[in-house]
C-alpha cells in the first residue's frame, strides 16, 4: 500500500436521528463506510490473492512460500431466497481462521465457488419458462454481493461455478478417466482400461467363455471390457415417480413411499442406468479413515454406510437352483427354519411353481389362488414402499413362493418366502432366517407359524423372545460336525471350515455399500461425454470434443405420466432435443451417426472435485497442474511414522454431508490418485463440522407460522397484534418465518459487529440460539474499543508514546498467548472474550486519560483483525501504518510477562477448602506450609496442635490433615 492508494480515513456522522450522538462515534453508518472502502481496497489490490507455484496464478520471479494453508468451505447452492444469518456461520469461521494464519506469514488459499446445477433451478424454469442459467446466475450474483459485504477474505480469481462449461468440461474429463479404467484386484488400484484389453489379447487373462480374444467379434469384446469399467451401464433398481416423470433419490422418498416433492407414488423398478463401481473401493474407503483428522462421529457414519462385515456365503439348494445367502452368524445355521428373498430377487420367478405344494398354513399364501398371483400382488405392494419404510416397518409382511430349499447343515427342507424387509441392496438379497437368534425373524416366524429352533444358549433366567447375544452353541450338530458347547468365535470358524470342505459355502467379507447410481432424467446437469453407435454400446468422446455443452431447449420438464402407471418409462427433457441427440461425428474412422446420452449427471458430480479446480482455476490444458496440486494438497513429509494422506488442510461444513458427498468425493479422488493425476490419496485431510443457528418461531391457532419479527412478548406470553401465538424452537429458515438476513444486521450494526456476534455465540461446532437483541453487545464492544483509540468528538487519534504499566503488559501478553492459541484451535468465542477483557481493562485505565499507549493499542488492533477486519484495518491505518495488516504482523508473546510473581494456594483442612494464602511464586514448600499454618482461619482450626500431616502440592494447593 502507498500513501496515495491508502483509503482516506472516514470521520463519520452520528446515527440518524440521534441528536446527542458524538460526530465521530463508531455507528452503523460509520461502520458501513469503513467496510465498503476497505472491501474495495482489498479487491482492487488483490490482497487475498494466493500465489501458485506455476501457471497463470504464479508470481513471476518469486518462489511460493513453503508454509501454505488450504482452507475450504463446503460448496453452497445459490438459493433464490438469499442468505439468512445461519448460512455464513461457517464462512465467517473459516475466514477468521484463514486471516489468523495469513497474519502469521502463511500462504493461504481461501475462496468460494457455487454448486449451481440442480433441481430447484430446473423446477423454477418449468414453472416460469425462465432458463435455469438465468435464475442461477442471478442467485449467484445476489449471494456474492451478500458475502462480499461480510468482508470474507476470498481469492476471487479462484471462484468457480459448476455450470460454467470451462468447469464442467473437466467434470466430463474426470468421468472419462473413470470410464476408461478398471479396478485391478491384484494391485488394489484403478488402472487404464487398455491394460485390461492387452491382457485379454495376449491370453494372459482368459475370456469369460474361454474363447480366444481373436475369436470374439468387436461387439463381444466391447461387452467384455464394458463389464469391467469403473463406470458401466446396468439394469439397476431405482425410485421411479411417474407423476414427476423422473427418478428420485432415496432421500427424496417419504416413509410411506411417496415423493417429497408433489406427494406422488414412487415405484421400485429396474432401469438402464449409469453406475459407478464405488464398491471396488470399499476397503480403502474404510481403512483410510484412520489417516484422516475427522470427527469420530463422521468416520463412524462412513464405516456404517460401507457396512463391512465378516461372515460366510452359504448355498441353499431349491430344485436346480442355488440360493446364496450372506450371514455374519454362520454358527446359527442349524436354527435356520425358513428363507426370505427380496421381492426383486432374480430367482423368485424361477423358484415359484405353478401350484401350491402340499399342505401349509393358509397364512403363508395371503389368500392368493396361485403362487404366481401371490408373488405379483406382493411385489406391487412392495414397489410402493421406500427402502427406509421397508427397513423400519415393524410389521413384518411376506408371502410364500411355493418353493422349498434344503438347509445344507441338516438336510431339512425349509419354506422360501419373499418379504419386503429384505433388500437387494445388501448382501445377496436373500437371508436364512434364524428366528430364535434374530428379533425380525422371530416376529416373522410367529406371524407365519414357522418353526423356531434355539441354537445359542441364552443362559438361565432368559425370558425374551429372540436371543441376540453370545453364548455356547446348542442343537447344532450333524453326523460330521458338532458346534455344541463352543463359543461364537470357535463355532464360526468350525462351521465355515465345514462349509468349505463340503462345497456348501465359504468365508467372506460383505458390504452394505452399493454401486453409485449416476444418472438423472433431468435437464439442468452435466451432459455425459458419451455417444452410442448402432450396437447400443457406449463410446467415450475424445478429449478434444469436450465440453459437451447443454443444448438450449424450450421445455425443461420431463414427460410425466399417470401417477399410478408403474410400467411407464422415463423420457428426459434432452430426448426432445433431436438435433443435439442425433449427431454425426468423426471418432477416428470417418463420419458416422451417433446418439448422445439423454440423461445428465447427478448434482454430486461437480462437488466431487472442486477443491482441485480451486487450486488451478485458469489452466486450459489440465484440470489441475501437478505442481500446484502437490504444493496445496500433497502429503506432508513423514513425521514420527505418520502416513499423511494429503488433501485440503481444513474443510468446514455441515454434518448433513457426512456420508454421501464425502464418500463420493473420496472415491473420485482415489481414482485420480491411482491413475497418477494427483499426489494426495485423500481430498480432505481435516474436517470440521460447524453447528447451526437456531431461532424461535411462532404459530397461530391454526398452526400456521407467522413472521417472528412481528411477534412481541407481554407478561411471559407472545402476541401477533392482539392474537396470542405459540412459541417453538427450530433451525432458522424461510419455512418457519424466523429468518434474519445478514444484510439487516449489517445495516443496523455493521458487518464487523455481525461477525463478532456470530463468533461469540458459542463454540463453532455447536448449534446456538439466535437473539437479535443480543447483537448490540458486540456492537458496544467495538464502540468501546473505537472510543479507546479515537476521540468521538474530534476524530483525533487517542494513541500516545507513553509506557504502559507492568500490569498492563502482563495482561496484554497473557491475552496474546491465549488469543493465538484460540485462533489456532478455532475457539473464536473464547478469543473474543479475551479481547473484551483486555479492552475493558484498558478502558478503565486509559479511557479518561490523554490516550492509550501505542505499545498496547497496536497489539489490541492486530489481535482483533481476524474477527473484525474492517475496523481493525481502519484503526491500523489511522495509527500511521501504510501497509495493510492482512499479512501481519501478528503480536508475539514476550515470555517474561507470562511469569507470575505470586501464587494463590487454596488450603484444605480435612478435605475441605477453609482459606487461601498468597505467597511468592518461588517460595519453597516449607515456606508455603508455614504461611498456610499461620493463616488466621487455619490457625484457629488447628488450635495450637501439631497436624497429623501437611501436604504441599507445588503451585496448586495445601492439604492439612488434623
Amino acid at each position: 500500500m502507498t500513501e496515495s492508494t491508502a483509503p482516506t480515513p472516514t470521520t463519520g456522522d452520528g446515527a440518524p436521528g440521534a441528536e446527542n450522538t458524538p460526530p465521530h462515534r463508531y455507528t452503523a453508518e460509520l461502520a458501513g463506510q469503513i467496510e465498503r472502502r476497505w472491501q474495495d481496497y482489498w479487491s482492487d489490490h488483490g490482497t487475498y490473492h494466493a500465489p501458485n507455484p506455476t501457471g497463470a496464478l504464479a508470481v513471476e520471479g518469486e518462489p511460493v512460500p513453503s508454509d501454505k494453508l488450504f482452507v475450504q468451505d463446503m460448496f453452497p447452492y445459490p438459493s433464490g431466497s438469499g442468505l439468512h444469518v445461519g448460512h455464513p456461520l461457517g464462512y465467517i469461521g473459516t475466514d477468521v481462521y484463514a486471516r489468523y494464519h495469513r497474519m502469521i506469514g502463511r500462504n493461504v488459499l481461501h475462496t468460494l465457488g457455487y454448486d449451481a446445477f440442480g433441481l430447484p433451478a430446473e423446477q423454477y424454469a418449468v414453472q416460469t419458462g425462465t432458463h435455469p442459467r438465468t435464475t442461477t446466475e442471478a442467485n449467484i450474483a445476489t449471494m456474492r454481493s451478500q458475502l462480499k459485504r461480510l468482508g470474507l477474505g476470498h481469492d476471487e480469481r479462484r471462484s468457480i461455478e459448476t455450470i460454467d462449461p470451462d468447469y464442467y468440461k473437466w467434470t466430463q474429463w474426470i468421468f472419462l478417466q473413470i470410464f476408461n479404467s478398471y479396478y485391478d484386484e491384484e494391485a488394489q488400484k484403478a488402472r487404464p482400461i487398455e491394460l485390461l484389453e492387452k491382457a485379454y489379447a495376449s491370453g494372459e487373462r482368459p475370456t469369460p467363455d474361454g474363447r480366444a480374444w481373436s475369436e470374439l467379434s468387436d461387439v463381444e469384446r466391447r461387452k467384455v471390457i464394458d463389464d469391467h469399467r469403473l463406470v458401466y451401464i446396468s439394469e439397476a433398481p431405482v425410485n421411479w415417480a411417474p407423476g414427476l416423470g423422473t427418478v428420485v433419490a432415496n432421500e427424496e422418498v417419504t416413509a410411506d413411499g411417496r415423493s417429497d416433492r408433489g406427494n406422488f407414488p414412487v415405484f421400485r423398478k429396474n432401469l438402464r442406468q449409469w453406475m459407478m463401481r464405488i464398491t471396488a473401493y470399499s476397503d480403502r474407503l474404510v481403512d483410510d479413515l484412520d489417516l484422516l483428522d475427522w470427527p469420530e462421529k463422521v468416520k463412524s457414519m462412513q464405516r456404517n454406510w460401507v457396512g463391512r462385515s465378516q461372515g460366510a456365503r452359504v448355498a441353499f439348494v431349491s430344485g436346480d437352483e442355488k440360493i446364496e445367502v450372506f450371514t455374519t452368524r454362520p454358527d446359527t445355521l442349524f436354527g435356520a427354519t425358513y428363507m426370505v428373498l427380496a421381492p426383486e430377487h432374480p430367482l423368485v420367478d424361477k423358484l415359484t411353481p405353478a401350484e401350491w405344494p402340499g399342505e401349509h398354513p393358509q397364512v403363508w399364501t395371503g389368500g392368493a389362488k396361485t403362487p404366481a398371483d401371490a408373488v405379483a400382488e406382493y411385489r406391487l405392494a412392495t414397489s410402493r414402499k421406500s427402502d427406509l419404510d421397508r427397513q423400519e416397518n415393524k410389521e413384518k409382511t411376506g408371502v410364500f413362493t411355493g418353493a422349498f430349499a434344503v438347509n445344507p447343515v441338516n438336510g431339512k427342507e425349509i419354506p422360501v418366502f419373499i418379504g419386503d424387509y429384505v433388500l437387494m441392496g445388501y448382501g445377496t438379497g436373500a437371508i436364512m432366517a434364524v428366528p430364535a437368534q434374530d428379533q425380525r425373524d422371530y416376529d416373522f416366524a410367529k406371524k407365519f407359524e414357522l418353526e423356531i429352533v434355539r441354537t445359542v444358549d441364552p443362559g438361565e433366567g432368559f425370558e425374551g423372545e429372540a436371543f441376540t447375544g453370545e453364548g455356547a452353541a446348542i442343537n447344532s450338530a450333524n453326523d460330521t460336525v458338532s458346534l455344541d458347547g463352543m463359543g461364537v468365535a470357535d463355532a464360526k470358524k468350525t462351521i465355515i471350515a465345514w462349509l468349505e470342505e463340503n462345497g456348501h459355502g465359504e468365508g467372506t467379507v460383505q458390504y452394505k455399500l452399493r454401486d453409485w447410481l449416476f444418472a438423472r432424467q433431468r435437464y439442468w446437469g452435466e451432459p455425459f461425454p458419451i455417444v452410442y453407435d448402432e450396437s447400443g454400446l457406449p463410446i467415450a468422446l475424445p478429449e478434444d470434443q469436450l465440453p459437451v455443452v447443454l443444448p438450449e431447449v424450450d421445455d425443461y420438464s420431463p414427460k410425466t405420466f399417470d401417477p399410478d402407471d408403474a410400467d411407464s418409462e422415463p423420457s428426459p427433457p434432452l430426448s426432445r432435443a433431436t438435433d443435439w441427440v442425433e449427431v454425426t461425428l468423426d471418432l477416428g474412422d470417418g463420419p458416422k451417426k451417433y446418439r448422445r446420452d439423454t440423461n445428465v449427471m447427478p448434482q454430486w458430480a461437480g462437488s466431487c472435485w472442486y477443491q482441485l479446480r480451486y487450486v488451478d482455476p485458469d489452466s486450459p490444458d489440465v484440470f489441475c497442474a501437478p505442481e500446484n496440486e502437490a504444493y496445496w494438497m500433497g502429503p506432508r513429509p513423514a513425521e514420527h511414522g505418520v502416513d499423511d494422506p494429503g488433501g485440503v488442510d481444513l474443510y468446514v461444513g455441515g454434518v448433513e454431508h457426512a456420508v454421501l458427498h464425502l464418500l463420493y468425493s473420496r472415491f473420485w479422488h482415489k481414482v485420480l490418485f491411482d491413475l497418477g493425476h494427483v499426489s494426495s490419496k485423500e481430498p480432505y485431510r481435516r474436517l470440521f463440522n460447524q453447528g447451526y443457528i437456531e431461532a424461535y418461531a411462532y404459530t397461530d391457532k391454526r398452526g400456521v407460522h407467522v413472521p417472528a419479527d412481528e411477534v412481541v412478548e407481554r407478561d411471559g406470553k407472545f402476541f401477533l397484534g392482539d392474537e396470542e401465538v405459540a412459541q417453538e424452537y427450530g433451525k432458522m429458515g424461510k419455512s418457519l418465518k424466523n429468518a434474519v438476513t445478514p444484510d439487516e444486521m449489517s445495516d443496523t450494526y455493521g458487518a464487523d459487529t455481525f461477525r463478532m456476534y456470530e463468533m461469540s455465540m458459542g463454540p463453532l461446532d455447536m448449534s446456538r440460539p439466535w437473539a437479535t437483541k443480543d447483537v448490540v453487545g458486540a456492537h458496544r464492544f467495538l464502540q468501546r474499543l473505537w472510543r479507546l483509540l479515537v476521540d468521538e468528538e474530534t476524530g483525533e487519534l487517542r494513541v500516545t508514546a507513553d509506557d504502559p504499566s507492568e500490569a498492563d503488559r502482563k495482561l496484554l501478553h497473557r491475552t496474546i498467548a491465549g488469543v493465538r492459541e484460540d485462533y489456532a484451535e478455532m475457539r473464536f468465542n473464547t478469543a473474543g472474550a479475551k479481547l473484551i477483557e483486555l479492552n475493558n481493562h484498558l478502558t478503565k485505565v486509559y479511557g479518561s486519560a490523554a490516550g492509550t499507549p501505542r505499545e498496547v493499542a497496536e497489539p489490541l488492533v492486530l489481535l482483533l483483525a481476524p474477527l473484525a477486519p474492517h475496523v481493525a484495518e481502519e484503526l491500523w491505518h489511522r495509527m500511521g501504518h501504510v501497509d495493510s495488516l492482512v499479512h501481519g504482523p501478528f503480536p508475539v508473546v514476550d515470555e517474561q510477562y507470562l511469569v507470575e510473581d505470586s501464587v494463590e494456594y487454596p488450603i484444605q483442612v480435612n478435605g475441605k477448602v477453609r482459606a487461601r494464602v498468597t505467597v511468592a511464586a518461588d517460595a519453597s514448600s516449607e515456606a508455603v506450609q508455614a504461611a498456610a499454618l499461620a493463616e488466621e482461619k487455619v490457625a484457629a482450626l488447628v488450635g495450637g496442635k501439631t497436624p497429623r500431616k501437611v501436604i504441599v502440592v507445588p503451585g496448586r494447593l495445601v492439604n492439612i490433615v488434623l
